[in-house]
Order: structure tokens, then C-alpha cells, then sequence
């Protein structure tokens, strides 16, 4: 197998701080029976035989049914029925982990596991493993859903040991030779803070990751190669793994990275007196060499060859540093990120603490990234890097844009997430589509409206920083369509100049005034299904009544898959509750579904129902 042969590479050239753990056990027991899945004996062969497979009628109203849960058999529409209404519950919400906790305790582990599969875990869980997953992904398929594997089990520890974890290795800091106004020798966003140290404090949808040391991002690495594995082997081509970066280094180096990028946007405005990203402004290199020029450095040798390493077009200066020195092995960050300080004459490091060791944890973090990014490119299935808080997103983005320039050559393999409910949202994914363009590579972006507000509203007062959010649900909501507008403006102008379909965006949105937004835009836009350049997105047991009557009517959509075993997904159950609780009025609109398509089965006769599906996934 693929994997096997990539594994062994891996092996073979692990770093030495890797290998200071012993690595015996890569990845959970539930893993290691498994084997590659033959393509086309998972693919529904009615589906594929068929030449014209059927398109239902989309109501974009979202109120059929019939269309919304064709695809459940009775006993499954009942217990959506019965989850539902347990989320709607405030107590039973607010004390669902301890409530499970003592559930396990009495019941034992046979009878809980047996209990939660008859509830919860079987209404938002696809199954243990990649093989039990495989009746749910199959049955998705026939129904034209396509899916985006996740492999759910995230740690259950106190807040306590948390803390413990985050602040013990390393402090957070940067201190850099150019300085700041912080007397910390920091931007205030980019430093630690005891109070947030466990970022799982006010954040109910999003997992998070505890580094605890280089082993265990070697066993998240292997973990996410199952995923693209089992995608591969169940869906092919369409398949997607969603990955965090987090899982796959130490978050401070992603603290350190994002305050050296947002160092450099600052004295590129000190340097030019331009505000907004780099790229934007079409600053040409002697532009800049005359600035220096006045300072009375441009005869020194090392600016030069400063001016020599811009990444720049014929437009302008795309990037002040080579950042492809963060994916070259042979480069140390500590000399790539150096610049003419304007104020002493002499060359600065934006970051200079980091250790010959942490030099070494950042080259493995970006060693398993790209070796993920190989294995989906050999395998021909998609990775989607989720978002996180904005203290690591610079740094998330700027990884993910350099696998994109270097794996996204020929179609997009790797995809970035936007969060839209932060201000610089339409900014950010603008600059990007623009570096895409410039730099000729695949764009591949998910537009979610974001799932760590309250923490980053909260951490920006305790931190004394401006809220990087909008101040309303509305002003998210516009954000959204702003961007997702300007991305589909760009998607059509690249089609009317016959430059391909070099753009692909996902809509992961619960939201059905979103999805009808982006179907009406589409048609505006003259971008059809069939261009397979936008699709959407939901988790698997929420909002069904939106995602199927959307990949039966044509349209190209996926379900987040969650999976492992149950005792080590309570906390993503936990999750999915707390989530459902706050969205009682969507709620509201499927239960009342699911009972209309209960009483219609009933008089129907069709307690007995059998979903058979012969749709194809756009």
C-alpha cells in the first residue's frame, strides 16, 4: 500500500526529537486491521452504471419532508426525533458530559456503548473505525452526499492540566531585535495568557488539541493518513480529511510565526506609509530600494540581498521574505525572517529565541504537513485545514498557502478555512485569491462563520487588544456574502477568460438563509453544478433536511463524518449538544420534519421503509 511505503519513508528519516519517545503504537488498535478499500467496490454500482442518474426538484424553502429524510430508515428518523428533543432540554444540555459519565459508571461499558449507539453517538457518529464508517459513507453516496472523514476522539482533561500543558514548555513569547511598544516585547494578541490557557474555555464547536510532546503529533500525523486512506478507499476523488495544525506541532511555534507575520505587515506600513496586506498596494522593488536608499542603506550587502529575495511580479512585491523558507529543510527560520531596520542601519531577526530545538519542532511540524499533503496528492483526495483562534491563524494560513503553492500545481488539494465573523475576513480571503492568481496556483477555501467568538471577544478585553469581530450576527452574515460574492466574481471572471476553474470554495453552513444566498448567487454569477468550483457542507446528524434535498437535486455537497470509538468521542458528543442547544429555532423546523415524515410513513404503511439510493454525487 501507498501508505505503507510512505510510513517506511517517514521512519526511516525520523527527526531525532521524534525519536526520543518510543513510537510503537503510531495510531489507535482500531486502526491496525484496516486496509486500502477498492474504489470502485465502494462507489454504488447503480449509480455508476446509470448515465442519467435522477435529479430531484430542489424546494429551496427546504420544507420537503420526504426529500429531506429518503434516505433514513424509520427507526432512524425516530431517534433524530428523540435527540432532538433531549437537546432541548437546558439541564440535560448544561450536564451532558457528567450525566454520560455516571450513565457508564452504572451501566458498565457494554450496556453504555449499546445505549449511546441507540442515541447520541448513533445520530452524530458514523462508527468506530474506517470500516464500520463504510455502511454510513456508501449510504451517503447513493444519496448524493460526498464526505469529509474526521476522526473524533480528542482528550478529556481538566482544565487544570490544560493550563499545565500550555504555559510549562514555553512561555509564548517572542522577543524580537526590532522591538515594540509592548514592554513584553510583543504584539499583545500573540502572547500568552493564563486565563485562555486551555482553549477549550468558551468555544462548544470546535476540538481542540493539547501538545504534549513530538511523539504524539507523530500518531495525529498517522491518524489523519487513516483518514485520507479510508476516504480514499470509499469515495475517491471527492473524498476530504479535515486536519488542524495544531495536532501536528507545538501551538507556540504557530504563536511565534503569526507575530512574525503580523511584525512584517507593520513595517511594511512604517516602510511605504501603505495600510492593509503587501500585496495589495502593487509596491515595486525599487520602490523599496529608494526608501532605503534615503536611509542611507542600500549600499549595504545584506540589504541587497534583501532586495534580491522579495517574491515579486511584475505587479509588485508579492512578499517581503521567501516564504518558502518555511517548507525548506535546509533553511532556519531565525535567518529568514530578517529585514533593514530603518532606525539602527543594520539587519534585524523578526524572531530570534528560538532554540536549536525549536528550530527542530517547527521543521517536523511542517514535515508531517507535507507528508500528509503527498499521501492526498498520490491518493488524488483533499485535505481541508480547519480554522483556529486568530493568535495562530497568520501562521495556519500563511503554512497553508505554501503547501497550496507547492501541492495545488494541477487541482486543489489542500484547502484553507476563512472564518467570517472576524472583520478582516473579506481582507484576508481577497489577498490570498490575489496571491493565488499572481503565483498560479489551485485556491481551495471553506467559509464558515467561525466557532471561537465568545473566547476571542473575551481574550481581546482580558488582553486589552482591539476585538478582531463583528459586533453582530447580521454584520457576520454580510461578511459572508461578501466574500463568498467575491469569490464567485473571481470564479467568473476566470471562466470568461478561459483560465480554468482555478478556484474551489466550500459553504460549511447550518444556516439555510447561506445555502439559499449562494444558490440564487450562483445563478447570478452563471456558475453552475456541474462547473464542481462550489460546494457545501454539514455535520453529519444536523440539518439533514438541507443537505440531501441539495445532493439529490444536483448540487455538490458533503457531510462531516466523526468517527472512533464511543468512549473516546463523548467529548465531540458533548460538543454537538452544547452546539444544538444554541440553535433551538433550527431545531424547531426539523423536529417538526421529521414528525410530518413519521406521520406520513405511518399512514403510508411504510414503517418498514428501506432507503435505496441510486443518485449520483455531483
Amino acid at each position: 500500500m501507498a501508505y505503507l511505503r510512505i510510513v517506511s519513508q517517514r521512519i526511516c528519516t525520523t527527526r531525532k526529537l521524534a525519536s526520543n519517545s518510543p513510537l510503537v503504537q503510531f495510531v489507535p488498535s482500531t486502526f491496525k486491521s484496516t486496509h486500502a478499500i477498492n474504489v470502485e467496490a465502494a462507489i454504488n454500482p447503480k449509480s455508476d452504471e446509470n448515465s442519467n442518474p435522477p435529479r430531484d426538484p430542489l424546494d429551496q424553502n427546504f420544507t420537503d419532508c420526504q426529500a429531506a429524510f429518503k434516505s433514513k430508515t424509520t427507526w432512524e428518523i425516530l431517534r433524530a426525533y428523540i435527540v432532538y428533543t433531549l437537546c432541548s432540554s437546558t439541564y440535560l444540555v448544561e450536564n451532558n458530559m457528567q450525566i454520560m459519565k455516571i450513565s457508564q459508571k452504572i451501566l458498565g461499558n457494554r450496556l453504555f456503548n449499546w445505549f449511546m449507539k441507540g442515541t447520541f453517538y448513533g445520530h452524530f457518529v458514523a462508527g468506530e473505525d474506517q470500516v464500520t464508517i463504510k455502511p454510513t459513507i456508501d449510504r451517503l453516496r447513493s444519496f448524493g452526499v460526498k464526505s469529509i472523514l474526521d476522526y473524533s476522539v480528542e482528550e478529556d482533561i481538566s482544565t487544570e492540566e490544560a493550563q499545565r500543558r500550555e504555559t510549562e514548555i514555553h512561555d509564548g513569547s517572542c522577543v524580537s531585535e526590532a522591538g515594540d511598544d509592548n514592554s513584553q516585547g510583543t504584539i499583545k494578541r500573540y502572547h500568552s495568557h493564563q486565563e485562555f490557557a486551555d482553549r477549550r474555555y468558551k468555544v462548544d464547536s470546535a476540538r481542540t488539541y493539547f501538545y504534549l510532546n513530538e511523539a504524539q503529533c507523530e500518531r495525529n500525523m498517522e491518524i489523519f493518513m487513516k483518514c485520507l486512506e479510508a476516504v480514499s478507499g470509499t469515495t475517491g476523488a471527492t473524498g476530504i480529511t479535515a486536519v488542524k495544525l495544531t495536532a501536528l506541532g507545538r501551538p507556540q511555534l504557530l504563536l511565534q510565526l503569526s507575530e512574525v507575520i503580523m511584525r512584517a505587515r507593520r513595517y511594511f506600513e512604517e516602510l511605504t506609509g501603505h495600510h492593509g496586506s503587501i500585496i495589495g498596494h502593487n509596491v515595486k522593488p525599487e520602490d523599496l530600494a529608494e526608501k532605503f536608499g534615503k536611509a542611507r542603506l542600500i549600499n549595504d550587502v545584506q540589504v541587497q540581498h534583501f532586495l534580491d529575495k522579495l517574491t515579486y511580479d511584475k505587479k509588485g512585491v508579492i512578499h517581503l521574505f521567501p516564504w518558502s523558507g518555511i517548507i525548506d529543510e535546509d533553511a532556519q527560520l531565525s535567518d529568514t525572517f530578517r529585514l533593514p531596520d530603518l532606525k539602527t542601519g543594520r539587519m534585524v531577526r523578526l524572531i530570534s529565541q528560538l532554540t536549536p530545538k525549536e528550530e527542530e519542532m517547527f521543521r517536523n511540524m511542517i514535515r508531517r504537513i507535507d507528508t500528509l499533503c503527498r499521501f492526498a496528492k498520490e491518493l488524488d483526495v483533499r485535505i481541508m485545514v480547519d480554522a483556529e483562534q486568530t493568535y495562530f491563524q497568520p501562521a495556519i494560513t500563511r503554512i497553508t498557502l505554501e503547501m497550496m503553492r507547492k501541492h495545488n500545481k494541477e487541482k486543489a488539494i489542500m484547502f484553507n478555512t476563512y472564518q467570517c465573523y472576524l472583520k478582516e475576513a473579506f481582507n484576508n480571503v481577497s489577498t490570498d485569491l490575489e496571491q493565488a492568481k499572481r503565483q498560479n496556483f489551485y485556491f481551495g477555501a471553506k467559509l464558515v462563520r467561525g466557532a471561537y467568538l465568545e473566547q476571542e471577544r473575551a481574550r481581546a478585553e482580558a488582553l486589552g487588544y482591539e476585538d478582531p469581530t463583528n459586533p453582530s450576527f447580521e454584520a457576520t452574515s454580510d461578511m459572508y456574502y461578501k466574500t463568498l460574492s467575491e469569490c464567485l466574481r473571481r470564479i467568473k471572471d476566470g471562466k470568461s477568460k478561459g483560465e480554468g476553474k482555478k478556484i474551489a470554495i466550500m459553504v460549511a453552513s447550518h444556516n439555510e438563509d447561506t445555502v439559499r444566498f449562494t444558490l440564487n448567487a450562483m445563478k447570478e454569477y452563471g456558475i453552475s453544478p456541474e462547473d464542481k468550483v462550489i460546494c457545501f457542507g454539514q455535520l453529519l446528524g444536523m440539518c439533514d433536511y438541507i443537505t440531501f434535498p441539495l445532493g439529490q437535486s444536483g448540487y455538490s455537497v458533503y457531510k462531516y463524518i466523526p468517527y472512533g470509538p464511543v468512549n473516546e468521542v463523548l467529548p465531540y458528543l458533548s460538543r454537538r449538544a452544547q452546539e444544538n442547544k444554541g440553535i433551538l429555532k433550527k431545531i424547531k423546523k426539523e423536529k417538526a420534519l421529521l414528525f410530518k415524515e413519521l406521520t406520513r410513513r405511518m399512514l403510508k404503511g411504510q414503517l418498514y421503509y428501506t432507503p435505496n439510493g441510486n443518485y449520483r454525487p455531483i
